[in-house]
């Protein structure tokens, strides 16, 4: 836009002074012309007039294809032209420009011609009027070379202005470009100790980077001390629980024996007592397990057949499930874990879908082998887990509306830090979308590996696919799938 305001300044300044000096030109020559001719003579035999006697017309108007009339100043009458000397009383040659009488003094503009008037002398006549003019068709021959020549330096310094521009601009912005690789590298490391680079330049991008610098650098302070925290928090509860579990063991042991061994109101006492007690174990237990995943502690791990562990937790639950309906499908899916943590696990999930859906509620869980990895599956036909809870389902401490005072908040996040630890996924969906009881339905995919030959044998018999039905406290029978 600049350019073009520029070229359109310059266009109509440079017309305005080529035609000024067309004029002034157009004026120079025919003053010219009327000193050189002087006072005009009339030939007595026809009338004519000596126009080429001093200086010859055709010769002085060929070098600017100029027209040039003397003619009388009131008639009009032409006395001669640069081609000819017309004789009194003829008319004008076709294709001689005419001009309109009576013919006024001074510079006008007529058919394309720039007109010069001067007053000029015949003897024994008096004054006739010599008309000088120049066609314009050069001026605008010259104004339309201008005209071009801007057109092309527009165009051509916007591509020039263009490229330096840009190149100037990747230059300025190379130090931001920088910053901003550097910043994805510590987006996708989440490392803030890496190197801010600096520009060579003093200016604000040197400024942002040594600012940014020293943000990561408190940011990674800040985060070291509270990794430190945190680690010493994960090892207090870790050690905390560990030496909890002797005392906790004692303290069960003398009030189990107690509870047998008193009456009345004093055994009831003992028995809630207990009850409380093996709560605790059990959080302790908890809290141990979390910190052993919180320090990535490495565990002993075996082959281990998910499904016989599955039928070990449906056992140990059958007392407690006197009011819903248990179905287990226990399929053989091998995995190399802990069985003690994979235990926990199953007995977190079952016991969920037992303690948080309604009496009536069919609860399903399964084991297979798919696609080279183990499935463990929980399923219930229960209300399900509200939307604004699903979300967080898997975080510590994070209880249902349902719940009371009951749970601990810690189940679901075992039941992922375990799945986590053995290398798997635990995704939660509801099986039955669209229904009045949507229900819940958990599903843990782990490395599967081949059994060994004293897992095999240890198996059930003719097949290692069992399928085990419990309907409140009582185990079904197994039988085998074909």
């Amino acid at each position: 836009m600049i350019l073009a305001g520029f070229a359109a300044i310059v266009g109509v300044l440079t017309t305005r002074q080529v035609r000024g000096q067309f004029t002034d030109q157009v004026n120079s020559d025919a003053q010219t012309l009327v000193h050189r001719l002087g006072t005009l003579h009339v030939y007595p035999a026809d009338g004519r007039l000596d126009c080429d006697r001093r200086v010859t017309l055709s010769d002085f108007a060929s070098s600017g294809s100029a027209q040039i009339r003397v003619i009388d100043r009131v008639s009009g009458f032409v006395f001669c032209t640069q081609d000819e000397v017309l004789p009194k009383g003829s008319t004008i040659a076709h294709g001689i420009p005419t001009f309109p009488t009576p013919v006024r003094s001074g510079t006008f503009e007529e058919h394309g011609y720039r007109v010069a008037v001067r007053t000029i002398r015949i003897q024994s006549v008096g004054q006739a009027y010599l008309l000088y003019a120049r066609p314009y068709s050069d001026v605008e021959h010259t104004l339309a070379k201008v005209r071009i020549f801007l057109i092309l330096g527009v165009l051509g310094g916007t591509i020039l202005a263009l490229a330096a521009g840009l190149a100037n601009a990747a230059r300025a912005m190379r130090p931001i470009s920088e910053l901003s690789d550097a910043a994805r590298e510590i987006e996708r490391t989440r490392d803030p100790s890496l190197r801010i680079p600096h520009p060579e330049a003093e200016d604000e991008v040197a400024e942002l980077a040594r600012t940014l610098e020293g943000m990561l650098g408190a940011l990674d302070a800040a985060r070291g001390e509270t990794e430190a925290m945190l680690e010493r928090q994960r090892e207090f509860v870790a050690d905390a629980s560990h030496e909890l579990r002797t005392p906790l063991t004692s303290v069960l042991a003398n009030l189990e024996l107690l509870a047998d061994e008193l009456y009345g109101e004093q055994a009831e006492s003992a028995k809630g007592a207990l009850r409380s007690t093996r709560r605790m174990r059990r959080l302790v237990g908890d809290l141990l397990l979390l910190a052993r995943a919180d320090t990535k502690h490495e565990q002993r791990v075996r082959p281990t057949d998910l499904s016989e562990v599955l039928l070990e937790v449906a056992a140990e639950l059958g007392p407690v499930a006197t009011a819903h309906d248990v179905i287990i499908d226990a399929r053989s899916a091998v995995v190399a874990g802990a069985r003690d943590d994979l235990h926990r696990l199953m007995l977190n999930l079952l016991e969920n879908a037992i303690h948080h859906t309604p009496p009536g509620t069919e609860v399903r869980a399964a084991t297979r082998t798919r696609d080279g990895r183990a499935v463990l599956s929980v399923e219930d036909n229960g209300p399900g887990i509200p939307d604004e809870l699903a979300q967080r389902v898997f975080e510590r401490f994070v209880r249902g509306g349902g719940d009371g005072a009951r749970g601990s908040g810690l189940g679901l996040a075992i039941v992922r830090a375990v799945t986590e630890s053995h290398g798997g996924t635990v995704a939660l969906a509801q099986p039955y979308p669209g229904a009045e009881y949507p229900g819940t339905r958990f599903e843990i995919t782990m490395p599967a590996r081949s059994a060994p030959a004293e897992l095999a044998m240890e198996s059930a018999p003719a097949d290692s696919t069992q399928t085990s039905t419990t309907t409140g406290s009582t185990i079904g029978r197994r039988r085998s799938r074909s």
